[in-house]
């Protein structure tokens, strides 16, 4: 083979490299920077209309804003041992206060109202996570773990289930409970489609909506349980635990985002233009830059 015929292939072969290099949603160059680390265990990550992300440091007890000039500040604490969140149209932050098994919602001051305190006069296991439709319905996980902190009997309900609670907070009921151990929750963005993880069985399934809020056609969206979920413009759904795994709306995986802890428990969009990602892991909280930017409320 001649110099320039080697040369050709060369500069073939690189650009191979680069594009097999490339992602469809990580921005070029981009790497994960910590901005958080003095916690003992972040979760609930969720952005807010002018882009600041909120999230939980449950051991400690309280909910942390990070706000869009970069700073990390206590925003309520104690906080109901607060997990998964979730901001509603109105700008009210859900919190899954799991101290006493409530769904809190918390109005821009930081006063907080008990949402849901119980179902059918029976203690919930436990709400995990949640996600506000557009409408302001409302859908949470109820998985068991039982958590050293509680002062209470027994477990009360007989299925880990997915509740939904109506626009008016005047009805609550179980919209799904053939799961062994519902975690991560997501909808998309036009409220017809939500997303479940059932962590125990390693699948994530998808629902469509109705309109009174009942799930219905249920599908094996993947073969991977979450933690914790988000969504993107492109319809992208996020998993979370071991890392940020990354699949297309149909299911297929394009991405696999590694972090260097032990577990990663949840993800959202954020900042101004909402193309900024935030993984809660372990004792910290990092971001990544991204091309794609986060769909609907997080």
């Amino acid at each position: 083979m001649g110099t320039r015929s080697l040369c050709t292939l060369l500069a073939i072969l690189s650009c191979i490299e680069v594009h097999a290099g490339e992602s469809a949603i990580v921005a070029p160059g981009a790497q994960l920077q910590k901005v958080a680390d003095d916690c003992k265990f972040t979760e609930g990550p969720a952005c807010d209309a002018e882009g600041n992300v909120y999230f939980t440091d449950q051991p400690n007890d309280r909910i942390l804003k990070w706000s869009t000039d970069g700073k990390v500040t206590v925003f309520m604490q104690p906080c109901g041992r607060s997990n998964g969140l979730c901001f509603d149209a109105q700008g009210n932050l859900w919190a899954c206060a799991d101290e006493k098994n409530e769904l809190w919602v918390i109005a821009g001051g930081g006063t907080k109202t008990v949402a849901v305190k119980d179902y059918k006069g029976k203690l919930l296991n436990g709400p995990n996570d949640v996600w506000v439709r557009p409408d302001g319905g409302v859908y949470f996980t109820d998985p068991f773990y039982k958590r050293g902190y509680w002062q209470r009997g027994p477990r009360e309900q007989d299925q880990e289930a997915v509740y939904y609670l109506t626009p008016d907070h005047k009805t609550l009921t179980r919209v799904a409970e053939d799961l062994k151990q519902p975690n991560g929750i997501i909808g998309t963005p036009d409220g017809k489609t939500v997303y479940v993880a059932d962590i125990a069985a390693q699948r994530t399934y998808a629902y469509d909506i109705q309109t009174d809020g009942s799930l219905s056609n249920k599908r094996l969206f993947c073969e991977l349980g979450s933690d914790g979920m988000t969504i993107d413009t492109d319809g992208n759904v996020y998993l979370t635990g071991k890392g940020v795994s990354v699949f297309d709306k149909a299911g297929k995986k394009i991405e696999q985002i590694a972090v260097p802890e032990p577990w990663t428990a949840n993800v959202c969009f954020g900042g101004k233009d909402r193309q900024m990602l935030f993984i809660t892991a372990s004792k910290c909280l990092y971001t990544l830059q991204m091309k794609v930017r986060g769909a609907g409320s997080q």
